[in-house]
């Protein structure tokens, strides 16, 4: 009697098993790569880059 109650509150203290899903894995692999991408943006371009807009028309001799 005493044994059986004994190997019940073992197995009650004992941690449940915890089945990792493999879509958490892939979603936290996709968040990853895509904040590394966003991060190599903000590098190569940084904060104080601007994009000129070409001048429409351009002379033919731009001396005159």
């Amino acid at each position: 009697m005493a044994d059986s109650t004994i190997d019940k509150a073992r197995d009650l203290l004992a941690p449940p098993v915890r089945r990792s899903s493999p879509w958490g894995t892939l979603a936290a692999a996709g968040l990853a790569a895509t904040a590394a991408v966003l991060m190599a943006g903000v590098m190569v371009l940084g904060p104080g880059v601007r994009f000129e807009e070409p001048p429409l028309v351009q002379p033919a001799f731009p001396n005159g």
